[in-house]
């Protein structure tokens, strides 16, 4: 009997350890590589690939409260197959508020999309944010596009911020103007240039939906000709996201946010937020590539 029992364990212990080979088998060797070349750990079920990017760096709190990372700050990246043999890739990447900009600017450049930038919490400290990504490529090239961003997670230095200071010459803005295209209005210490996307030709119900309606792009500035601050909103189509992205970050402009103001509008309009520090002429030019990419066939 016990020589019985003892041949029946055998068994099943050599049945899961098969079971666990077949098991690891069933992962394409593609994505095995993919989880070589991140240095990352994953797991292959449903036919999707997910690789794990927890923020176990962090100590978080929520409102004073101990939260741990499965609570919400679980990064991750998933690829699987398209029908056309190449891998569809999406993701949510949970950043500091340092590392947003620079992550998002080593995805660009490798050719990752990102589709969304937006916070989860209120009163979260340290402040994170989460910035979805996509893609499309063979899985090998996906993993290498996605290296040089995430090898920065974590190890992004705060940057040093002078002072500010509305010592100085007035800002100029008939010189802004004239850089952006279009006039602004003064209103206080802040000049504003709002400029509709009639372009669009959006209507609801037959209700035209204009600039006044909340349909347009903006660029609010304060303080100094040499030391001013830039922020605003750009309106875009879903095919501009990107390259006004480039554009923005490749002119020292950090996006704040990613995200809708509307639902079931037709076109998709997706809103961005960005902000920047430096001379007003400088900040001029850089907003201006941004709303340069819009309208482009």
């Amino acid at each position: 009997m016990f020589h019985s029992v003892r041949l029946t364990l055998v068994t099943l212990a050599m049945l899961l350890s098969t079971a666990g080979v077949v098991l690891a088998q069933e992962m394409p060797s593609d994505y095995r590589d993919v989880l070589k070349t991140l240095d990352r750990k994953g797991d292959f079920k449903a036919g999707v690939l997910k690789v794990n990017i927890p923020r176990v760096d962090l100590k978080m709190t929520i409102q004073g409260v101990p939260t741990p990372t499965p609570f919400g700050f679980g990064g991750w990246v998933s690829l699987t197959k398209a029908s056309d043999g190449m891998d569809a890739m999406m993701g949510d990447l949970v950043l500091l508020q340092d590392e947003v900009n620079p992550v998002m600017s080593a995805l660009l450049e490798h050719g990752i999309e990102v589709t969304a930038l937006h916070n989860h919490f209120f009163w979260d400290e340290p402040r994170v944010f989460y910035m979805h990504v996509h893609g499309m490529g063979r899985a090998s090239e996906l993993a290498r596009s996605l290296k040089p961003a995430l090898d920065l997670i974590g190890h992004v230095n705060a940057p040093t911020v002078a002072s500010f200071s509305m010592k100085g010459t007035s800002l100029d803005t008939s010189k802004l103007a004239k850089i952006i295209g279009h006039e602004g209005e003064q209103s206080g210490d802040v000049y504003k240039i709002t400029i509709g996307r009639d372009d669009l030709g959006m209507k609801e119900h037959g209700a035209v939906i204009n600039a006044r309606m909340g349909l347009n792009t903006w660029a609010a500035f304060t303080g100094t000709q040499e030391d001013a601050v830039v922020a605003g909103d750009i309106a875009m189509l879903e095919a501009e996201v990107t390259p006004v992205l480039k554009a923005l970050r490749q002119n020292g402009l950090d996006v704040v946010a990613i995200h809708h103001h509307m639902i079931g509008e037709q076109p998709v309009v997706i809103f961005l937020h960005y902000w920047g520090r430096g001379p007003a002429e400088k900040l001029a030019a850089g907003f201006k590539a941004g709303f340069d990419q819009l309208g482009k066939k």
